[in-house]
């Protein structure tokens, strides 16, 4: 089949989907108002079969930030049903497609397949992009040693990493030893980084601040605090010095540790060097004191924040009103849940029903249903479901 039967083929098929995302068929969508349109009916389908039929709607390209949002919804769905064959089938006829028979669009694939779990067809495609007439290139490499890191298939990126180059005459770069790293640093052998390094050093190979907070982060997780040390070291005998994404991977990792005070003491020791923490190091530290039930602290760093000219964002609000209410704080959790809720940032169900049934509890229904109202309002589909609720507010 020549390229312009084959582009027939596709268009034609393409037609045949198109009515999934605009039942109207008189009403014309652009590319990203497909996008928009199969991402909104991807979050909520259950069906397997009509996933992948919205998919073929949308025409999903690796090109478009909300089409590999789609695609990673699409087989992320997929996967918790063990439709395995079907993804199979369809990320193998998508490389039928003329747009999509190009080194981007398969290492997007082989991405999905690692996210799949399938990581023997991630490397049967890379394995098969000559036949495709497509060049192997350090980019495909690193898509390949990314889908075995997401599917967990630690020993499967150290074999790729020492026979693929050389069978496929490809030059590691500073993504693929990375990438090496961060493999070990998951599977509990953040040592062997060392290794790597030496041979980056030795290939001419410059590390990256990701080198290093790969590395710290995998000797966090093992509790090898001595070795955090030497990673210091080494950046600082490169003349690195540890930046802000440094500090937040330490901060980070003492909070998963549950030393939350032990990251504070290192957000203290930026300031006092002139460093300006960003949204990041506080959403770390704010979630790691809720976590150890320190909702005090947790508090006081929320409400320093904006001093610090960080603006909290949604996922903050969402994580400190959740915790105020896990503690029994629904005062609190009120007061900050109107502030999101005033950016239209509302917290989802679980949580909000959490905070009116809190506020009855110590004998506030006014503001329980004053509550109430506003989120009947902004989501008036979902008014049934505080049928129960409600219900109980007015005995």
């Amino acid at each position: 089949m020549d390229f312009f039967s084959k582009l027939r083929k596709f268009l034609l098929h393409r037609r045949n989907y198109s009515s999934i995302l605009n039942p109207d068929s008189n009403t014309f969508l652009t590319s990203k108002e497909k996008s928009r349109a199969a991402l909104s009916l991807l979050k909520t389908e259950k069906s397997p079969e009509r996933i992948i039929d919205i998919c073929r709607a949308a025409s999903l390209t690796p090109d478009s930030h909300l089409d590999r949002i789609a695609f990673s919804v699409a087989i992320s769905k997929l996967s918790k049903s063990n439709y395995f064959e079907g993804i199979r089938s369809f990320l193998e006829e998508l490389k039928d497609r003329p747009d999509l028979r190009n080194e981007r669009f398969v290492s997007h694939c082989i991405v999905l397949y690692g996210q799949a779990g399938m990581i023997q067809n991630a490397i049967d495609t890379f394995e098969r992009m000559g036949q495709l007439g497509i060049e192997r290139t350090v980019k495909s490499l690193n898509a390949l040693l990314f889908a075995c890191i997401l599917a967990k298939k630690y020993d499967e990126v150290s074999r790729i990493f020492v026979d693929f180059p050389k069978t496929y005459n490809i030059s590691p770069d500073i993504d693929t030893y990375n990438w090496v790293i961060k493999a070990f640093s998951e599977s509990g052998k953040s040592s062997s980084g060392y290794s790597i390094i030496a041979e980056m050093d030795r290939t001419g190979c410059k590390l990256n601040a990701t080198t290093f907070g790969t590395l710290i982060a995998g000797f966090y997780k093992e509790e090898k605090f001595e070795d955090v040390g030497k990673v210091l070291n080494l950046m600082e005998d490169r003349g690195m010095k540890p930046e802000l994404s440094t500090y937040n991977i330490r901060i980070h990792s003492l909070c998963k540790l549950r030393k939350s005070f032990e990251a504070k003491a290192l957000l203290d020791g930026m300031l006092s060097r002139g460093m300006k923490p960003n949204l990041v190091t506080y959403c770390h530290l704010i979630h790691g004191f809720c976590k150890e039930g320190d909702l005090e602290e947790a508090k006081k760093l929320f409400a320093s924040m904006s001093s610090r000219g960080c603006i909290p964002d949604s996922h903050c609000y969402f994580t400190l009103v959740y915790f105020l209410c896990q503690g029994g704080d629904y005062d609190s959790a009120l007061k900050i849940c109107k502030e999101s809720m005033e950016k239209n940032w509302v917290p989802n169900f679980t949580t909000m029903k959490s905070l009116v049934e809190g506020l009855v509890s110590i004998s506030k229904v006014d503001e329980a249903q004053d509550l109430l109202g506003q989120i009947k309002e902004k989501f008036p589909k979902n008014a049934h479901l505080w049928k129960e609720t409600e219900e109980g507010l007015t005995k």
